[in-house]
């Protein structure tokens, strides 16, 4: 009888020890690609940001936590929903896209271990990264790897030096130029002051670019006054010289956090000339214990005009039914991105089995064939994996994004 009861014992155990191996391994490996699509739906699921099965496997990497955090999570939503659409409409050519996406904190060394992360995953595209300090790093790692890249707003030149990297956003000294452009074109200033990060990559490259145009637009820059990330929280110098400068116009090449203390401090001061900015920006109406108020009548460059047509209103409103919030144009860069990689996927002839660089070494032709027609505007790209589309810009209004 003891024998029994032991053997009972022993092979209840390795019943159990078998049924949690073949959950493991279904969970992990979902459905065959090009297999029947109702088997992949039932195996899929998203968790944390990761579409579980098999498909093409795109990695995402970003902020989501620390000071960026409002623009990882916001291209973690966009490329989510995107993702989400693609599938239920049946992939690519049949193939759902399966997503992960890893937090940076905003830190190259922690974008590096996301990639790897993703690597040890199986990615074989990467959407990614979403600032530019991160992008650097790991677009060295795409290079070596030769991994498709495509940043949804890494802005420096250098984040698509390799022919394996493109982007959806616009580069920083195209930010610059636009800028200068449209403030001189729509005449809405002719002494402009300039308060930049000559510490950030993002912030000094907008200013050179923008300072270099200036002329040609008629723009007299009276004041160009710089911070570094060691000394971003009084502005009142830069602020002081501005307001002696006679500026009509602040350029604000810069991110949103500082860009609302200084907005509180020119307030201080009685300083109220028009404010102006690129795509840092966007998010100052969401930061704590800020006066959105303050920034009533600021105009920023950005490729999302919430407004602008039936396409973007039916995507603004898909976000917030279901994020709870209003999409920041991060957001619509990334939801853009994963409809791009559906294009060029499709155009490709990629399949779901192939290598990450078989993938790539497909996808470097295939980008410069297609077009797309995204939130964000008609898009064709470069050789050097910069995007063709019109720069668009906003007001704000009622503590809301408008259409100039």
């Amino acid at each position: 009888m003891k024998k029994l009861v032991s053997l009972l014992l022993v092979l209840s155990m390795l019943s159990a020890l078998l049924i949690g191996c073949g959950s493991t391994s279904a969970d992990n490996n979902g459905a065959e690609a090009g297999t029947d699509s109702a088997a992949v739906e039932d195996t899929a699921a998203e968790t944390d940001g990761t579409t579980e099965g098999e498909g093409f496997r795109v990695g995402g990497i970003g902020p989501l936590t620390g000071g960026a955090a409002v623009y990882g999570i916001a291209v973690k939503n966009g490329a989510q929903m995107a993702v989400d659409e693609i599938n239920a409409a049946g992939g690519v050519n049949g193939v759902p896209l399966v997503f992960s996406f890893e937090d940076d904190e905003h830190d190259p060394e922690k974008a590096v271990n996301a990639y790897n992360t993703l690597k040890d995953w199986d990615m074989q595209l990467l959407m990614g990264t979403v600032t530019s300090t991160p992008c650097l790093a790991v677009a060295e790692e795409t290079m070596n790897d030769n991994m498709y890249m495509l940043t949804p707003s890494g802005t420096a030149v250098e984040c698509v030096q390799y022919d394996n990297a493109f982007r959806v956003c616009f580069s920083d000294p195209n930010q610059g130029a636009k800028s200068a452009e449209y403030i001189g074109t729509n005449k809405i200033a002719t002494k402009v002051a300039v308060i930049y990060d000559s510490s950030d990559v993002y912030s000094s490259g907008i200013y050179t670019e923008f300072a270099n145009s200036a002329a040609e637009y008629g723009i007299e820059i009276v004041a160009a006054e710089a911070f570094t990330s060691d000394n971003k929280t009084d502005f009142r110098i830069q602020l002081q010289k501005a307001k002696d400068g006679g500026a009509e116009l602040v350029f604000l090449p810069i991110y949103y956090q500082e860009a609302a203390l200084i907005l509180s401090q020119a307030n201080s001061m009685g300083f109220a000339p028009i404010f102006f900015g690129c795509d840092g920006l966007d998010g100052i109406l969401s930061v704590e214990d800020f006066d959105a108020a303050l920034a009533e009548g600021v105009m920023l460059l950005t490729p999302l005009v919430a407004d602008e047509n039936d396409k973007t209103k039916a995507f603004v409103a898909a976000y917030e039914a279901a994020y709870g919030e209003t999409p920041i144009q991060f957001a619509a860069n990334a939801y853009d991105a994963m409809y791009i990689i559906k294009a060029a996927l499709e155009q490709s002839g990629a399949a779901a089995d192939m290598s990450a660089e078989e993938i790539c070494d497909l996808m470097k032709a295939a980008m410069l064939e297609i077009t797309v027609d995204g939130i964000t505007g008609e898009m064709t790209w470069t050789e050097d994996g910069e995007v063709n589309k019109e720069p668009k810009a906003v007001k704000i209004v009622d503590g809301a994004y408008t259409a100039m």
